[in-house]
């Protein structure tokens, strides 16, 4: 594999997103509604709610945690455990949810929409192999959910030190177990979800096939990557590891298999190629 072709076809696929405003702007407004807005609106309510009452009794609440978590919640008001509680476990979904949803966007269209677009044939047509047409494709679609999600996360990270920091005595996040899940259980479960997408795109003839096929696949991929994200962080360190080393391993049979979905047949329509 010639991976100056795969970084070619990369490139040309990001740059043709980065031109198309429809497609970043409502990626951004995602990225800051999960990241910025929800949790500071969450944080801020729990920090600084007047009824001290209700927020005991959210805090007593923290009891149904597993116990390592409960351990983990420092010493501090009821405030204070509630809105780390809700920092570091209860937001999990944020970390999947959003490169899931949209680096499926990205995929869904990539090969089908060539055909769309009349580029197709030029593709299958240029020197790069079809395994280096279907790596470029894969990177170009798991780059912009990715990045979106470090830079939200980013933002995530300064908000909790900043409203939840002060109230359970200094900044504490990111934990070890979040840094786990960003770097090592989250990537793979993007691959395994593009390598899916990827194949229904070079099979399907239409972009909206493409784009309701891959919403059926996405659901429950979301469903299963919330479930392991949010059990590495409930769990022990050695946990989230072991379900990123699962992950990747099932993610590696997954790309294998799906590259050979990507072919020069599919990328010009012809029929026996759908």
């Amino acid at each position: 594999m010639n991976l100056a072709r795969v970084r070619i076809v990369a490139r040309t696929e990001l740059r043709q997103l980065l031109q198309a405003k429809d497609f970043w702007i409502p990626m951004a407004l995602l990225g800051g509604i999960f990241f910025v807005i929800i949790p500071t609106v969450l944080l801020l309510i729990i920090t600084h709610v007047g009824n001290v009452g209700a927020v005991k009794q959210i805090a007593d609440t923290l009891k149904v945690l597993p116990r390592p978590a409960q351990q983990s919640i420092p010493a501090a008001s009821p405030a204070g455990r509630t809105s780390y509680a809700l920092a570091v476990y209860l937001l999990a979904p944020i970390a999947v949810v959003v490169p899931l949803t949209i680096s499926t966007a990205v995929g869904a269209s990539t090969i089908v929409g060539e055909r769309e677009r009349g580029t197709g044939e030029f593709l299958a047509h240029c020197p790069a192999e079809a395994t280096e047409i279907y790596f470029g494709k894969l990177l170009a679609s798991l780059v912009p959910g990715y990045m979106t999600t470090i830079l939200g996360f980013g933002a995530y990270s300064l908000i909790v030190n900043l409203i939840v920091g002060p109230k359970v005595g200094g900044w504490f996040f990111p934990t070890t177990n979040w840094w786990i899940l960003m770097g090592y259980v989250v990537p793979p479960f993007l691959a395994i979800t593009l390598s899916v997408v990827l194949r229904l795109s070079a099979r399907v003839k239409s972009t909206a096939a493409a784009q309701q096929a891959s919403g059926l696949v996405t659901l429950p991929m979301i469903g299963i990557a919330y479930a392991q994200a949010t059990g590495s962080l409930f769990g022990a360190k050695t946990l989230g590891l072991v379900i990123g080393t699962i992950a990747w391993a099932v993610a590696v049979l997954a790309l294998w298999r799906g590259m050979r979905s990507v072919n020069r047949a599919r990328l010009l329509g012809v029929a026996d190629g759908i």
